[in-house]
């Protein structure tokens, strides 16, 4: 499985960005897809993730800002972000788990710069 992500960049606080992750190769329907985020200095941490039938759950840091979707006929996964913060400034992975595997793929990140 591949995944590629893109959508990240240069943005006010206050501000929105969406950013996409295409999974391709051997795409199992029985999947976890997440987005991950790692700040400068910091270790990586989980965002939000999103089953195949499209139940969400989120981190606390981005709970009522950013919104996980995806759309199983493009094996596309994004991840709509509101009311950005400075504090949100990170790398954001996004990440695919075959569930019954357990394999996980990491796409190669895309860079989110929040400026206060």
């Amino acid at each position: 499985v591949q995944l590629q992500a893109s959508g990240g960049g240069l943005v006010q606080a206050g501000g929105s960005l969406r950013l996409s992750c295409a999974a391709s190769g051997s795409i199992s329907y029985i999947n976890v897809m997440a987005w991950y985020r790692q700040a400068p200095g910091e270790q990586r941490e989980l965002a939000a993730t999103i089953t195949g039938g499209g139940r969400a759950n989120y981190a606390d840091t981005v709970k009522g800002r950013f919104t996980i979707s995806r759309d199983n006929a493009k094996n596309t996964v994004y991840l709509q972000m509101n009311s950005l913060k400075p504090e949100d400034t990170a790398v954001y992975y996004c990440n695919y788990q075959n569930i019954v595997s357990r394999q996980t793929y990491w796409g190669q990140g895309t860079l989110v710069t929040v400026s206060s």
